[in-house]
């Protein structure tokens, strides 16, 4: 119903806002000429439609919208695919989806074979004009056991018969799949499935809880036919899995061929036992010969003319399993792009677009989740808040050796087993955390631990980059000094960089966000330098005559001047970081976005791989309209100089 309803706000939004754009251009007025930035402000109903569109596209390449609208309509297609699997090694035999009679096709692949192996034979210098009559006489038998197939005289009649009662049976279902009754189900065959429904569950994600209390999910499409027209279809599929296996277990062997193909086999057996070692080439051609008459025994060869009736009867059932699935078959090409449900045996699965681009439904039930601090994502949520003492934050931040600068001793326990704390212990404790004050609510999870990564390798790199580019900017013996050291190891791309790091400082918090420091800090550097030296001199003149100091005219004309790109340089910084960050998550880590999809990767969780790519999307969004905001606060005059 969620579905439904989405799907059609989306529709009601876009042929709105497209309405209202299309008022607003006839009945705005614009004075601005081409080319200046306040034509490109505004635009939100424009915003909706652009976002309207990838989200209609998702639902729709997802097959959410066939799930949404018709949820049976999986499980009626799993049926029809049921049969087409139980058709498509029939229809293989005759000329209905191929070209020629599958007998045909091997009749001549084998001719090819035999004819190229002669011409090898005869051209071979490694045997002896006694070897090659030998083996074309080995082969000219082989020819002549095809005949012996394809003769409709020598055809046993018992499998004609057999070939008959196929051809019966299929049109018998025929004629049984055209009424509405059919397939004739006993009152026990019908509570057997509705048990089997009812265990089943939905077209989408199934949750289930291991015994190790994680959450295993896989995407299923459900089996037992639940509806009139999927039992019919599941029917007859079974009654043609049973034709199909008695087709394949018949074999065209009359009395003929089998004793020529015994004859054979005898003469090729007896033929290569006596050769010697130095004769290896001609009983590798004879074992060559015998593997393309066990090919030709094994095919189902069969005349001509003899499984017209069935290729009949199958074409017939064809036709009619296709007008019987009605409106089902427009749902498939409208609703199921890219792509269909398939059966393998009992079960189907989704086959195109819908496997691995997930259902919006399904994916925002899999993030509510794992958002869950009783389950979340290997038992910890994506964000969530936990109540923290403190005197544990405290802990973190003052260094340990404040206590130990202090004069005296830490305590010493008495011969009665007694510690007395004095001060000096006590400010150890303090600077340890060790001790109880009140709780606050601090955010913990995936979602938070990268954020804060993200976030301090930034302003670890902000706070040394732009004072050093400036600097660099401004200093010939800086620029001189640093460029050499920055321009070496600026190229070299993050991830050559992460092993080292992360084995140096370890898989925790502090190689990551030393990585993801370097990132920022070379972008801030040439950010800020640019910065500085393109400055207008003029300005630098004008606060020169006015008086101004460095200091001032630092603070007041450069630092200004090099605000517009050293904050484009933090937006640079910013995609650089995120990106960094779950490589670096993906080589080491225990939490993250980039171990939750580094995860999920290897057990093909599609749901999680875009959660997770949604996450970062709007993380990197939510950074990136900050500095904007940002941007038109601090440097209104951007573009206007």
């Amino acid at each position: 119903m969620l579905t439904q309803i989405v799907t059609i706000l989306i529709f009601v939004s876009i042929i709105g806002c497209i309405l209202y754009g299309r008022r607003l251009i006839q009945t705005e007025k614009v004075d601005a000429v081409f080319g200046n930035p306040e034509r490109a402000k505004g635009g939100t109903h424009w915003v909706i439609v652009g976002s309207a569109a990838i989200l209609l596209v998702w639902l729709y390449y997802s097959w959410d919208i066939a799930k949404g609208f018709y949820p049976k309509s999986a499980n009626e297609l799993c049926q029809v695919a049921k049969i087409n699997e139980s058709l498509l090694g029939l229809k293989y035999q005759f000329p209905i989806e191929e070209r020629e009679f599958k007998s045909t096709s091997i009749i001549k692949i084998e001719n090819k074979n035999l004819k190229k192996i002669t011409s090898e034979i005869q051209n071979s210098k490694d045997l002896n004009s006694q070897q090659k009559t030998i083996l074309v006489g080995f082969i000219n038998k082989t020819k002549q056991l095809i005949p012996l197939l394809t003769n409709e005289d020598l055809i046993e009649m018992n499998t004609k018969i057999k070939i008959d009662e196929m051809t019966k049976e299929i049109r018998l279902l025929s004629s049984n799949f055209k009424k509405k009754d059919y397939p004739f189900e006993t009152n026990d065959q019908k509570n057997d499935r509705l048990k089997a429904i009812s265990e089943q569950g939905e077209w989408g994600i199934i949750t289930v809880r291991s015994g190790t209390g994680s959450i295993e999910n896989t995407i299923e499409v459900p089996f037992v036919a639940e509806t009139a027209k999927g039992l019919k279809f599941q029917a007859a599929a079974e009654e043609l899995k049973i034709i199909n296996d008695k087709f394949f277990k018949l074999r065209n062997h009359n009395p003929q061929f089998k004793n020529s193909i015994k004859q054979l086999k005898d003469e090729v057996k007896a033929y290569r036992k006596n050769l010697n070692d130095s004769e290896e080439i001609a009983s590798d051609y004879a074992k060559n010969i015998v593997k393309i008459a066990r090919r030709i025994e094994f095919a189902s060869i069969y005349p001509p003319n003899a499984l017209n009736e069935m290729q009949n009867a199958i074409i017939e059932f064809d036709n009619l399993q296709e007008s019987e699935q009605a409106g089902l078959r427009l749902i498939d090409i409208l609703l199921f792009p890219a792509g269909t449900i398939v059966a393998s045996g009992p079960s189907c699965s989704e086959q195109g677009s819908g496997r691995w681009l997930p259902k919006p439904s399904d994916t925002f039930n899999k993030f509510i989740l794992m958002s869950k601090p009783s389950v979340g994502y290997k038992n910890i949520p994506l964000l969530w808040i936990e109540m923290i003492d403190v005197s544990s934050i405290i802990g973190f931040i003052l260094p340990d050796w404040i206590a130990d600068i202090l004069p005296g001793e830490y305590p010493v326990h008495t011969s009665e087993g007694i510690v007395k704390e004095n001060f000096k212990g006590k400010v150890l404790k303090i600077v340890t955390g060790d001790f109880k004050l009140f709780k606050i609510p601090v955010p913990y999870g995936h979602i938070w631990d990268s954020f804060l990564r993200v976030f301090l390798g930034l302003v670890f790199g902000i706070i040394i980059g732009v004072p050093l580019g400036l600097f660099m900017g401004l200093n010939r013996f800086a620029k001189g000094f640093f460029d050499p050291l920055i321009e070496l190891y600026r190229p070299v791309p993050p991830l050559a960089w992460a092993p080292l790091i992360i084995s140096v400082l370890g898989i925790d918090n502090t190689g990551k966000v030393f990585l993801l420091f370097m990132v920022s800090l070379s972008i801030m550097i040439i950010s800020a330098r640019a910065g500085a030296s393109g400055t207008q001199l003029s300005k630098i003149h004008a606060a020169h005559s006015l008086g101004a100091s460095k200091r001032q005219i630092l603070r007041h004309v450069i630092f200004p001047n090099s605000l517009p790109e050293i904050l484009t340089g933090i937006r640079v910084a910013v995609g650089m970081c995120w990106g960094t960050l779950v490589a670096a998550e993906f080589l080491a880590g225990t939490t993250g976005i980039g171990f939750v999809e580094n995860v999920a990767k290897k057990y093909f969780q599609y749901e999680v791989i875009w959660i997770t790519i949604f996450i970062m999307g709007m993380l990197g969004l939510l950074f990136d309209v900050t500095l904007r905001k940002i941007i038109d606060k601090t440097i209104p005059w951007r573009g206007k100089g």
